[in-house]
């Protein structure tokens, strides 16, 4: 089936967001009198959400009061700075160019909450080009459950196979097969180092968004 649109995931994958994950975490070890830490290690877990960056950031009990306080703390820090420093990754604006000259709809499917994906999407000035944002406000079950893709396919009017869900997580990569659609995993985006994209069963597996533009036609934009 011909290739509609491409759905991508947000962090890791349409956009660099750890910079700004970074300068909250760092903001609050500063204020605690504590020294940063190694940029490398909050991108290791970024894929983890806030609890995890947290807890790499902070020796704490997860399950302690004091966890529940900074928790929190980097939510409320990240509304505020969210996007100061998030960028598309290199090669994406490229991308996005193509895929809108190709006249294919493109969108984002996240498991980030709508109260931060949107004024990322608006700041960045692509909310008026994404043809959809799904997040997990919109539905019952995140990713990896199939109903985030389904739920895009359905607004978009498009059937599954036609899509392409690109990510940077096995849950990603889960969540498009689940739904019926074609599906690429990239390997520069918030990866723990244990992990291995090779492994996740994607069509495709790409370096950097310059790779998938040059492997989408040749290998699966096929009728």
């Amino acid at each position: 089936m011909r290739l509609r649109a491409i759905l991508f995931d947000m962090d890791g994958t349409l956009l660099d967001t750890a910079p700004d994950f970074i300068a909250v975490i760092q903001a609050m070890r500063s204020a605690r009198g504590l020294p940063p830490v190694t940029e490398q290690s909050v991108r290791d877990v970024v894929s983890g959400g806030a609890r995890a960056m947290v807890l790499e950031a902070f020796d704490v009990d997860p399950l302690s009061e004091q966890f529940e306080i900074l928790r929190l703390e980097f939510l409320a820090r990240y509304q505020e700075h969210c996007a100061v420093y998030s960028h598309l990754y290199q090669g994406m604006p490229e991308l996005l160019a193509d895929i809108e000259k190709a006249r294919l709809i493109w969108g984002v499917v996240t498991n980030k909450p709508v109260c931060f994906a949107e004024p990322i999407m608006q700041r960045l000035g692509l909310a008026e080009r994404s043809s959809i944002l799904i997040c997990p406000d919109h539905v019952r079950r995140s990713k990896p459950d199939p109903e985030p893709m389904l739920l895009a396919c359905e607004r978009l009017g498009l059937e599954p196979a036609s899509v392409l869900f690109v990510g940077d997580d096995m849950r990603d990569i889960e969540s498009g097969q689940a739904a019926g659609t074609r599906t690429a995993a990239v390997r520069y985006g918030y990866i723990h180092p244990q992990d291995n994209p090779n492994n996740w069963g994607a069509d495709i597996v790409v370096d950097s968004p310059f790779e998938l533009r040059s492997l989408l036609d040749r290998a699966l934009c096929s009728c």
